[in-house]
């Protein structure tokens, strides 16, 4: 049975990750690839039950500590009842945004610690890590400009922060990029959405043909 690949797609509000994951997944369809694409919080029946939970704009009293439960909670049935059993099947997972969002924005932006929201993620997940975590990297106030010219964008509970928090979220991305830096691949996301969408594409391909 061939090997199943995990790949992550990582960045803060409007850097253009979902986009490019929609670009990526549609040319390994055209490759003849065997993938699935997922999401974070989110990905499966309950999971998306959570999701609905932490992103809903009327929970302004959700704890910090409750958020990074429920988040966990939710990468814990994603991974039991979608990532683990396609990558058995020795499918490649692209997944938009796992436990690296949990570590910047609870660990970094909500001042957990990205040590306390790691041992947290580590116990739900068992230790599954991404073989390549993509980072679009993006200045805050342009992802920012990015949403709010998007008429037709789910706008959440996180895009409601001000401006210090998103910042504070792409140091604890940068943190974790020089923690990991084995795993990461990090693109300027100001470059074009086709520019941006080419690197990821070539990256998870050089992953796959090891």
């Amino acid at each position: 049975m061939s090997k199943g690949y995990f790949v992550t797609f990582e960045g803060g509000e409007g850097s253009g990750k979902s986009t490019a994951i929609k670009t990526v997944s549609k040319a390994l369809s055209e490759q003849g690839v065997d993938y699935i694409l997922t999401r974070e919080p989110g990905g499966t029946p309950i999971s998306e039950e959570i999701r609905n939970v932490i992103l809903n704009k009327k929970n302004t009293a959700m704890d910090p500590r409750t958020e990074a439960l429920l988040y966990a909670a939710s990468r814990r049935q994603h991974v039991v009842e979608k990532i683990l059993p396609a990558m058995a099947k020795g499918q490649l997972v692209l997944c938009d945004r796992y436990l690296d969002s949990s570590l910047a924005y609870q660990g970094g932006a909500r001042g957990l610690g990205i040590d306390n929201v790691l041992n947290v993620n580590m116990y739900a997940t068992e230790g599954l890590m991404p073989n390549l975590t993509i980072l679009f990297d993006i200045d805050p106030e342009l992802g920012l400009k990015r949403i709010n010219s998007n008429a037709g964008r789910e706008v959440n509970r996180l895009d409601l922060e001000r401006l210090e928090f998103h910042k504070t979220v792409r140091k604890g991305f940068q943190e974790l990029v020089s923690r990991f830096p084995e795993r990461f691949l990090v693109i300027d996301a100001s470059k074009s959405q086709e520019e941006v969408a080419r690197i990821a594409l070539e990256a998870i391909l050089r992953l796959m043909n090891k």
